[in-house]
């Protein structure tokens, strides 16, 4: 007891003796709360300068123009195959047939000549009249071929006493303008065809030339 006395008293002393201590931890707390942490100081931005961006918006303008232009391109080619492919179709449906037409405007033809050779031998002053009905019969699907020909686009040429035309006629030989005007159709030897406008056979004519004396 008399040992922890003694120590309590030396403490004392030593406090009483140098009264700083506590001062001194004092200030260094409360200089420590005012400061507070250090923040790390931002460098300061350098914004771009006028012609810097004055630069940079006419690269941004010539991009928007340059992508303005590649659109447009892109959309008239897409366009035009649009119109291609439209008329490549439209042009199959109108024109598939045309193979067919060729092979049977030669039946056609086929017909034509037989109903002109029963028309030749039934003559009115003939009695037989199982002729006569032969005739009729030919004159009549002659006539019914022609109006299917036309409801298909399929259409007969009638080029005598109209102008050469290379893309539709082709000649097969000459004869003396008599009343014609040189380099008219004369006479024509088979029948041309068009299939709604385009000419799948040419006609085979005979075209008119002056006469050498």
């Amino acid at each position: 007891m008399f040992i922890f006395k003694a120590k309590l008293f030396r403490a004392r002393l030593y406090f009483r003796g140098s009264p700083g201590a506590f001062s001194t931890a004092a200030q260094q707390r409360s200089t420590g709360d005012e400061c507070g942490p250090e923040e790390p100081s931002e460098e300061p931005k350098h914004p771009l300068s006028d012609c810097a961006l004055e630069h940079r918006a006419i690269k941004l303008e010539e991009q928007v123009r340059d992508l303005t232009e590649r659109y447009r391109k892109a959309l008239a080619d897409s366009e035009n195959v649009r119109r291609r492919t439209q008329k490549f179709v439209e042009d199959a449906k109108l024109f598939g047939i045309q193979s067919f037409c060729r092979d049977l405007v030669e039946v056609a033809d086929i017909l034509e000549k037989t109903t002109e050779s029963a028309a030749g031998q039934a003559e009115p002053s003939d009695p037989n009249p199982t002729l006569k009905k032969i005739y009729e019969g030919l004159s009549l699907i002659e006539a019914k071929l022609q109006s299917v020909f036309a409801k298909h686009g399929l259409q007969k040429m009638n080029p005598v006493g109209g102008r050469y035309d290379p893309y539709d006629h082709e000649i097969i030989c000459h004869v003396p303008a008599e009343g014609m005007q040189p380099g008219t159709v004369a006479l024509v030897t088979q029948d041309g065809y068009k299939l709604h406008g385009r000419t799948i056979r040419h006609a085979l004519v005979g075209v008119a030339v002056e006469a050498q004396e």
